[in-house]
């Protein structure tokens, strides 16, 4: 399967999920500051940043060989969690007065951008270049983490294709192994000891 398939499948996983939603929940506590029209408006740029960087130039140099490398050194470096929380909140107004029709139609584009796109293709955000492959890899780790966090602020039961969610948890134990924290999952996920609580890999 490529990743440009995989990021279909979990974008496609993803507005299941958005369907489900009760009208009268999208103003309920999502996760951290955020409402849950918040959350699902962040968890929609995992799929609208593919279309926005792939409609932009090309990146002229790769800097970011791969999506363990996002995870691990980039996100680390550039992230602002205020200026992040922001853009849930604008993105969460910009799904309208019908979030399921936009996303849907969202989701048409982008993943028509990715297919028509070969692996290799440098995507740029800002100063860094990732092969368009990698990045998609971090949209489906962004789309399954964040549709679990939506399901469980909504109750709703999030069936989740195996194939992604087996793909990001691969990614999630290699970044914590890039992070030195690997040898501690490893010992969660075979019954030989449990992670510290607040652990994370992000």
């Amino acid at each position: 399967m490529t990743h440009a398939e995989s990021f279909g499948i979990a974008s496609e996983a993803y507005i299941g999920l958005v369907k489900r939603i009760d009208p009268e929940q999208w103003n309920d506590p999502g996760l951290g500051v955020w409402t849950v029209r918040d959350l699902v408006g962040h968890t929609s740029r995992a799929i609208s940043t593919v279309e926005t960087y792939l409609a932009a130039e090309p990146a002229p140099v790769m800097n970011v060989p791969d999506a363990e490398t996002y995870y691990s050194e980039v996100m680390e470096r550039y992230t602002d969690n205020d200026a992040i929380a922001a853009r849930g909140v604008r993105a969460g107004e910009l799904l309208g007065e019908d979030p399921v029709a936009m996303l849907t139609a969202l989701v048409v584009r982008a993943s028509a951008a990715a297919a028509a796109e070969l692996p290799d293709r440098m995507v740029a955000i800002g100063p860094l270049g990732i092969p368009l492959a990698e990045y998609l890899r971090t949209r489906v780790f962004e789309l399954v983490v964040h549709g679990i966090d939506i399901a469980k602020a909504t109750g709703i039961e999030h069936r989740i294709p195996e194939s992604v969610i087996g793909e990001t948890t691969e990614l999630a134990a290699r970044v914590a192994a890039r992070k030195g924290r690997g040898v501690e999952v490893l010992m969660a996920l075979t019954g030989r000891g449990g992670l510290a609580s607040g652990f994370s890999i992000l």
